[in-house]
């Protein structure tokens, strides 16, 4: 039996959330980008709490790279899943494991300054949250799944 054939699909829960979340980041980025260029405006009720402040905005922007990138790790991964081809698995993990990260990083910095927005908590928790459901099931690097061991 050839690798391929015995590798386990990708879950459908873990495909919705990854493409929920990848397309997210791309737009997010994409109306901050447009709204840093001056082409939109933005509702200040849709900001972060002291948009306006430089080091803010630096803040804001250092997640850019990060979120970028698990984006694109993500949807590969989506993309190698659709073609049964095994190396899936690892960008996923990749993928969720930057997820949680981006997530975990800015609840840290909420908590440290004690600044509580919902509409900015709340997606935060769940790139915290929804990433831990899948690596704690993910095949171990040595291809023995952890319900195995």
């Amino acid at each position: 039996m050839s690798d391929q054939a015995t590798q386990a699909a990708m879950p459908r829960a873990l495909k919705a959330n990854m493409l929920l979340t990848d397309w997210f980041f791309i737009a997010y980025w994409s109306v901050t980008a447009l709204a840093a260029a001056k082409v939109i405006s933005l509702p200040p009720g849709l900001l972060y709490s002291d948009y306006d402040n430089p080091i803010m905005v630096a803040w804001n922007w250092s997640f850019f790279p990060l979120d970028i990138v698990l984006s694109l790790v993500g949807l590969s991964s989506v993309h190698l899943a659709g073609r049964n081809d095994p190396k899936w698995q690892k960008l996923s993990t990749v993928s969720l494991s930057l997820t949680f990260c981006a997530g975990f990083m800015a609840i840290s910095f909420w908590i440290i300054t004690g600044d509580f927005e919902l509409t900015w908590w709340a997606p935060n928790l769940y790139f915290t949250i929804w990433p831990l459901f899948f690596l704690c099931r993910m095949p171990a690097a040595n291809g023995v799944p952890s319900s195995s061991r």
